[in-house]
């Protein structure tokens, strides 16, 4: 970085905040430190950023949750413990969501209220390396959500990874029979449409892992948190295809973690679903006798791991949440549509990227270009993902590095589309402008 470069925001600003963040390796800074840095540096340049770095919804609820929760104060919830497995309208709704959005039967004894997808994922990690004595570890098909893995560095769970990008369609068999063979794994992870990546694995792709999961008895636990934001079809009319895609459709060894933050902009509430296979929930395994003084998957789940996390979900969000997914069933309120605006940004912000020397890393899936969406992935020519990420701070420009999420690419960042109002693109274009003028060859 040379200093005789005028750039939109002080150079000594940036550089003495980064010096005194505590942050040793700006490349492998977790988001929440990032988070904290660019607002020191926006504090103190009183300048605005183009802040892509948190996955945080962009948009406003609807109006149906809010009043949901309101009526249910004015009820007295908010003075009664929720019973753990959640209250009964949630579980009924969710379970009729499943099915006419994915067109999968889950019972609603099997449907599970969580404290977001966070402790959703935290207590299936934590059941998972209870049930076999003789195998503990985790699969994660990369890249990934980061604080997964730290998850499982808490709880003391180990944990293998491998970037998919090179495995894709039929590829990707070979690859995990190469883990799965070992007789070491009990679950594989991945999230679908992905964090960060955005890649959405194809049917060809769910079919090899479901049949994988069949023949080597592991459990999939499958990340739905931007449920059915694969702008590339419609999966917004409840009981008609085309279906969210998943891998229950292949096998019934499976878990699904289905988020309010992003698809509902529920983030704020701290409601999602974890949703167990009937089959699943009702299997007993030997080892869990030890550990929870019973044998039944479902049963040692809810009263034993969620019941130790939090002793149930806020009451009133569950009320909200239930109203949500009753307007989304009923059809009168299409909650894809109320979130495509992500996809519209991302297209606009790609263009910016690309059209100023930069080049999208992840962006294929199998032969068909990846979907417009909530986050993107780019580089930029001759620069690695730690010397990029710290240059473009430079430019009010913030995002991820790519080496926190399992990604075996470098020289990519992250960016998620959501913090970004129509109104800065332009912004956007002229500081990416003014980033290529001073790095171009």
């Amino acid at each position: 970085m040379e200093t005789i470069k005028q750039t939109p925001i002080d150079y000594s600003i940036v550089k003495n905040a980064i010096n005194n963040s505590g942050i040793k390796e700006i490349g492998k800074a977790t988001i929440r430190e990032l988070v904290k840095l660019v607002n020191t540096i926006e504090k103190q340049s009183n300048n605005k950023f183009i802040r892509m770095e948190m996955g945080v919804p962009g948009l406003e609820p609807h109006e149906i949750g809010i009043q949901a929760e309101i009526d249910a104060l004015h009820r007295g919830v908010a003075s009664k413990y929720p019973m753990i497995e959640g209250v009964e309208e949630l579980k009924t709704e969710f379970s009729r969501f499943v099915k006419l959005f994915m067109n999968i039967d889950i019972r609603p004894e099997c449907c599970i209220p969580t404290v977001g997808s966070m402790q959703g994922g935290f207590a299936a990690f934590l059941m998972m390396s209870k049930v076999f004595k003789d195998r503990k570890t985790t699969l994660f098909i990369d890249p990934g959500f980061p604080v997964q893995k730290q998850q499982h560095q808490v709880l003391g769970i180990p944990y293998e990874t491998f970037d998919v990008y090179n495995y894709r369609g039929s590829k990707l068999k070979d690859k995990l029979e190469s883990y799965l063979s070992k007789g070491h794994i009990t679950s594989i992870v991945y999230s679908n449409p992905n964090n960060p990546s955005w890649i959405c694995f194809t049917e060809k792709e769910l079919q090899i892992i479901g049949e994988l999961a069949n023949k080597y008895n592991v459990v999939v636990i499958e990340d739905l948190a931007y449920f059915a934001m694969d702008f590339r079809k419609d999966m917004s009319v409840p009981g008609r295809a085309p279906y969210q895609p998943t891998v229950a459709n292949y096998t019934d060894n499976y878990i699904l973690l289905i988020s309010s933050s992003k698809a509902f902009s529920y983030a704020g509430q701290r409601v999602a679903m974890l949703a167990v296979s009937n089959k699943l929930f009702d299997s007993t395994f030997i080892d869990l006798i030890p550990v929870f003084n019973t044998d039944k998957f479902g049963y040692a789940l809810i009263y034993k791991v969620i019941y130790s996390l939090s002793a149930g979900v806020s009451h009133s969000a569950q009320y909200g949440m239930a109203a949500l997914l009753k307007a989304a069933n009923d059809g009168t309120y299409n909650f894809v549509d109320h979130v495509k605006d992500y996809g519209t940004k991302a297209q606009k912000m790609k263009k910016a990227f690309i059209d100023n020397g930069f080049y999208l890393v992840y962006d294929m899936d199998e032969n068909e270009p990846l979907a417009d969406g909530f986050y993107f992935t780019f580089a930029y020519p001759g620069m690695n993902a730690e010397q990029l990420l710290e240059e473009l701070l430079y430019y009010g420009i913030s995002a991820i590095s790519l080496t926190i999420t399992g990604s075996e690419r470098k020289d990519g960042l992250r960016a998620c589309v959501s913090q970004v109002s129509h109104d800065q693109i332009p912004i956007l274009e002229e500081r990416l402008k003014l980033f290529h003028q001073h790095h171009k060859n």
